[in-house]
């Protein structure tokens, strides 16, 4: 049996500027993760999640693919990776093999809720791993977050690829974006090979590693209210305004003094870095008409400013989490007592240990 884990992710700064190639971000990686376990399987492929109820997904090859068994479950992210590996697979001459791929998540409740940290992300990432040492491909971890992003712009391809590279390089992230359209129109004439080794196909997308920031603690609260972020990226890029490059100027100004603060160590000016991230993404809300920050955000958000920290929104808004950081001597105790009195949840994770080099 092989088993690879991915872990979850929260957005710090840089949310919806990241969607546009060379824009920065500040992410981190979350110490709950996706495990993908694979064995070898016989006459077909399977996929078991919870999330496909009790029977498992299906498929075999076919001329053109994969062909997936559609009376039970929709074509996602999983078959999308699997479709991708299996075509690199081929070109690197690796001979096919059928195999049981078993899913677990720690990125939801025991309902089933998601909590917004990445779990498609999550999944992706993890199963590119899996499959990667199940077929001995031997891809370098960077590889392996370029061709789970070639699989997940195959299902969203707006997606920034931002959470890809929290689970696949772990603890606090500095990362910008690739041209998605120029990747997923070069894969519609190239071998996935050739892509992975084309330079200019990545053109803007860089990945480095930042220190954690000094004399802070870190918090997550969940609203319990789910969020589209597909649907809210959307949003914002229909009502681009004439304020929308300014925007981007404002962003990535954000993320450069954040990145400043966390490489100092610089408390004061990191906290001030983000409470300007929420300001900005406030005003971006309101230019578009859509509620990034709900009142339940605000409220996560305005108890952690009542007691001398910053909080914001974690990635698109419109409900799941708010992230904050606070002085190392503030009172905890009383900020996660606020919180559960407006019903936002403490989420009890911390940063995942960075893995490997981002070289």
């Amino acid at each position: 049996m092989i088993e690879f884990r991915a872990h979850g992710k929260l957005f710090v700064a840089g949310e919806y500027a990241v969607v546009e190639p060379g824009q920065p971000s500040v992410l981190i990686a979350l110490d709950r993760a996706i495990t993908a376990r694979v064995a070898e399987g016989h006459g077909s492929g399977t996929v078991h999640s919870e999330e496909y109820g009790h029977l498992p997904l299906t498929w075999t090859r076919a001329d053109d693919g994969l062909a997936l068994d559609r009376e039970h479950h929709p074509y996602d992210y999983v078959m999308a990776t699997i479709d991708l590996v299996e075509k690199l697979r081929a070109e690197r001459g690796i001979a096919p093999r059928f195999h049981d791929l078993r899913i677990e998540s720690q990125l939801d409740d025991a309902s089933g809720r998601k909590f917004g940290l990445g779990s498609s992300a999550a999944v992706t990432v993890a199963t590119v791993g899996a499959l990667d040492r199940f077929y001995g491909i031997g891809l370098s971890q960077r590889d392996r977050f370029r061709v789970a992003l070639l699989a997940t712009i195959r299902v969203n391809p707006r997606a920034s690829g931002g959470d890809l590279a929290a689970s696949t390089f772990g603890g606090w992230l500095r990362y910008s974006a690739p041209d998605r359209e120029r990747l997923a129109g070069m894969l519609g004439g190239r071998t996935v090979s050739e892509v992975l080794a084309d330079a200019d196909a990545w053109t803007g997308f860089d990945v480095e590693r930042l220190p954690a920031p000094k004399d802070l603690e870190l918090l997550v609260g969940w609203t319990g209210s789910p969020a589209s972020t597909t649907k809210l990226v959307d949003v914002v890029r229909r009502h681009r305004n004439g304020g929308y490059p300014a925007f981007l100027d404002e962003s990535r100004t954000c993320v450069d003094d954040l990145t400043t603060g966390l490489r100092s160590g610089d408390a004061a000016q990191t906290l001030d870095a983000l409470r300007r991230a929420r300001t900005l993404l406030q005003g971006l809300g309101a230019s578009v008409g859509s509620q990034i920050e709900t009142e339940r955000l605000a409220t996560l958000c305005d108890v952690v400013e009542a007691a001398g920290g910053a909080a914001k929104p974690s990635g698109a808004g419109g409900g799941d989490c708010g992230i904050a950081l606070v002085p190392a001597d503030t009172d905890l105790a009383g900020i996660h007592r606020a919180w559960e009195a407006h019903d936002i949840r403490h989420l009890s994770v911390a940063v995942q240990a960075p893995e490997g080099s981002v070289e």
